[in-house]
């Protein structure tokens, strides 16, 4: 089995050279477009968010010798949330060789953070299976090298450093909800207001609600913590 051209592009700019190209055959084929005969990547996707989270876990450590579990967590999880895996799958133009069912593909699917997420770390357990661990490794700390040194000291996200906040003023948590959506089914937009017991209130608009949500907490966090 050979790949196409387009995978083979997507293969040179992932920096690996696949000896079974059946792998990353399988890592950008979603189930939307599986068949008996062809599986999909959520098996792979499944082994390579634990691939990454290994790799990513060793190499915060490696960063910050001194850095205690408080800090490292939050970290972590900014570096391994679905938003920063489509981020990832977006510099490396995952959509253009994800292969997608009709109505997947009508719908958008090319753009979709959870798609993009999945696929990015199906491509790392593609890697991973192919050519082990520390070939998986390099491609991980390549891709994510900017960031692993750019992550914030204290990188809780939004959400929960909000409630946060307010707990420790002993008020109730913050009240999301949505405002608006607009734009087309395939690529909405979507605007959430968030409000503090105090009155306080922030708004801020995204392709999701959870980014929405993340966006406008930060926002008001800013507001509040001036």
């Amino acid at each position: 089995m050979k790949l196409g051209a387009d995978l083979q592009a997507f293969a040179e700019r992932l920096g690996h050279e696949f000896s079974r190209a059946e792998h990353l055959i399988r890592a950008v084929t979603h189930s939307s477009m599986s068949t008996t005969n062809r599986g999909d990547n959520q098996r792979f996707e499944f082994l390579g968010d634990r691939v990454l989270g290994l790799v990513i876990a060793e190499a915060l450590l490696k960063a910050d010798a001194g850095a205690s579990e408080g800090l490292l967590a939050p970290r972590f999880n900014a570096l391994v949330r679905k938003e920063t895996c489509a981020d990832v799958a977006r510099e490396i133009d995952v959509g253009a060789v994800l292969r997608l069912g009709r109505s997947e593909m009508k719908s958008g699917g090319r753009r979709k953070e959870a798609l993009l997420a999945d696929a990015l770390e199906a491509v790392i357990a593609a890697v991973y299976l192919d050519a082990g661990f520390e070939a998986a490794r390099a491609l991980v700390l390549r891709l994510w090298a900017d960031r692993i040194t750019s992550v914030e000291g204290d990188a809780r996200d939004p959400k929960t450093a909000l409630q946060e906040w307010a707990q420790a003023r002993g008020e109730p948590p913050p009240a999301y909800s949505e405002i608006k959506r607009a734009g087309p089914d395939h690529q909405p937009v979507f605007t959430i207001e968030v409000r503090l017991a105090g009155g306080a209130v922030e708004r801020a608009s995204a392709g999701t609600k959870r980014q929405a949500e993340q966006l406008a907490a930060q926002a008001l966090l800013r507001k509040v913590e001036q």
